[in-house]
């Protein structure tokens, strides 16, 4: 059993962000860059699948620019078996992702493709539920728990109304949610190892999928800076202001 696990460079998410002067982006020169939280959860619960016996190869996969080699070889030491880098230079949005991811799935006939549930720079959360659609496969979405059970999997999920517990057919796209586990840190000696594991190269623009973006952004703001808060000196007078000043009641 094979599991393919899509992890994405954003920026560290303990960095304040700065947006451009010019409101065409954010700064990112320069910054700490890192593996989307969530896509660590991935990696670690495919791991974890593996260390089991249940799963026999674990492989890790970005697309991006060179740089975002690091998320792969992070992959590569704490446990994936082998690395795959689509290249592409400019940005791609979750459509033109899935396009890609569901190219190297036919290639890679996975069991299973893990990924996070969303990653924190664009808050997409579509990724995953396109390339189950594409590929026609059950999907497991915002995952904090995951059994597999021969070719069954059993995934509790997290919804506005509290847990639901599904049973789906493999092959599956699951979604993984922070919660599902505590990703563990790579040592030294497994990352120099991840250095000799293999990292197959491919371009994105060969791969024979329309990358057109198909949403322009046309600006970037920072939020309004808050408000100060007032004191209030009674109920009554709380009550008064939600209701005639905030209209929220």
């Amino acid at each position: 059993m094979k599991i393919l696990v899509a992890v994405k460079r954003v920026i560290d998410y303990n960095v304040q962000i700065r947006v451009k002067e010019d409101g065409s982006g954010v700064h990112t020169d320069n910054v700490k860059m890192s593996t989307n939280p969530p896509d660590d959860n991935a990696v670690e619960e495919a791991v974890k699948l593996k260390e089991s016996g249940k799963v026999k190869e674990v492989v890790a996969i970005t697309i991006g620019e060179e740089k975002a080699q690091e998320t792969v070889r992070k992959a590569l030491a704490v446990g994936a078996d082998r690395g795959i880098h689509v290249k592409a230079d400019s940005y791609i949005e979750p459509l033109g992702v899935a396009k890609i991811l569901k190219k190297v799935v036919e290639k890679e006939k996975p069991d299973m493709v893990f990924l996070g549930k969303q990653a924190i720079d664009d808050d997409c959360n579509q990724t995953g539920q396109m390339l189950a659609a594409m590929l026609n496969w059950p999907q497991g979405t915002f995952s904090s728990k995951v059994n597999l059970k021969d070719k069954v999997i059993e995934i509790v999920r997290e919804i506005d109304e509290g847990l639901e517990t599904i049973e789906i057919n493999l092959p599956a796209v699951v979604t993984c949610d922070l919660r599902l586990n505590e990703p563990r840190y790579a040592s030294l000696p497994n990352i120099m190892k991840a250095k000799k594991k293999p990292m197959e190269q491919m371009v994105a623009k060969d791969l024979g999928v329309d990358l057109t973006n198909r949403i322009q952004q046309l600006k970037v703001e920072e939020p309004p800076k808050r408000k100060g808060g007032i004191k209030v000196s009674s109920v009554a007078e709380l009550v008064s202001k939600l209701k005639n000043e905030a209209k929220v009641i």
